[in-house]
């Protein structure tokens, strides 16, 4: 079995990690021959809430969890970890804009940015949960910049998974036969979930979702507005935003961040844009990438309709904004 790694959970006492840790624990993110030491980090009033996820984790008798750390203090949480899940943030109630989490956000991921590049390991894999995550990631990697760039990044798998999800529901398909469906932009009702490079499986043949849905007014309407609206649906139905749902999303980026992705396949993340796909650059991002060795790389010269193109340019500059404010409110500390 290999030497464990050390993983930190930011935000362990709350809904996302209830599920998240036990997850990681089990060897769904890093393997099963991947023993584990998972540092539990969250803010002191969470202290004692704390000491029951450890006890539970200790209950799930778990063969490759080999300690656990909770603990109050970025320092120790961040020390020495490979990988890193940030959860932890304040999180959106029934009714709250985002710009009004943005102000909250920023200072918790300025500390843990810090954090991470005074002790975490170089090659560290941080992926930001908590929204807003794509602000949020360009903020923490802002404030580490000892740890490259593209070690950070944002999720918007959830937003795939929730596509993906539509798609197999509409032809009454299991999901593994939905594959290739890009969100782009901001984790957030701008962001632009696009069906026109995805694949699906058919009496045993690979289609073009377009052709085989053969409807473009579902793909630009409905199809766009459930992806987009979903996280407010469920906080609509749950009182709560999601949890499982967002725990196994962060479990597949960071599965196949670590181990790659299959030939011909992409996935979404939120990364450092290089302006492709006439996105501006230096804001975090999600485009369909590959992922090689632990790096990932965009998916070039795919084709964008006029409809796309709009919804792109709409998510970029809301990203553009937001990295805005989410300075102003540093600057102003």
């Amino acid at each position: 079995m290999a030497e464990p790694i050390r993983v930190v959970v930011t935000g362990a006492a709350g809904q996302i990690a209830y599920s998240l840790l036990y997850m990681i624990a089990r060897g769904e993110v890093f393997g099963k021959e991947q023993s584990l030491i998972l540092h539990l980090l969250d803010i002191p009033p969470m202290a004692g809430v704390l000491e029951g996820v450890v006890m539970e984790l200790a209950d799930c008798a778990l063969p490759l969890l080999r300690k656990v750390v909770p603990t109050t203090d970025p320092l120790e949480g961040f020390k020495d970890v490979s990988a890193a899940f940030l959860v932890g943030a304040m999180p959106r109630k029934e009714g709250m804009e985002r710009k009004d989490l943005l102000s909250a956000n920023v200072k918790i991921f300025k500390v843990q940015g810090e954090a991470l590049d005074k002790v975490a390991k170089k090659d560290v894999k941080v992926l930001v949960v908590g929204n807003p995550a794509n602000t949020n990631a360009l903020v923490c990697a802002n404030y580490a910049p000892s740890i490259p760039r593209e070690n950070f990044s944002a999720m918007t798998r959830l937003d795939q998974n929730r596509a993906a999800a539509q798609i197999a529901s509409k032809f009454g398909a299991p999901i593994s036969n939905v594959s290739n469906l890009i969100i782009w932009g901001n984790h957030s009702s701008t962001q632009y979930p696009d069906a026109s490079h995805g694949k699906i499986l058919i009496d045993n043949e690979w289609k073009n979702i377009v052709d085989a849905v053969g409807d473009n007014s579902y793909l630009e309407g409905p199809f766009v507005e459930t992806v987009q609206k979903r996280g407010a649906a469920v906080i609509s139905a749950r009182k709560m935003s999601s949890a499982m749902s967002a725990a196994k999303a962060a479990c597949d980026h960071m599965h196949d961040w670590w181990h790659g992705t299959a030939p011909g396949q992409f996935v979404s993340m939120g990364v450092f844009s290089d302006g492709s796909y006439g996105s501006p650059k230096d804001v975090v991002f999600s485009f369909p990438v590959e992922i090689k060795n632990k790096q990932w790389k965009i998916v070039e010269n795919l084709s964008i309709s006029n409809f796309g193109r709009s919804k792109l340019d709409l998510t970029g500059k809301e990203l553009q904004e937001e990295k805005k404010e989410a300075m102003s409110v540093l600057d102003s500390n």
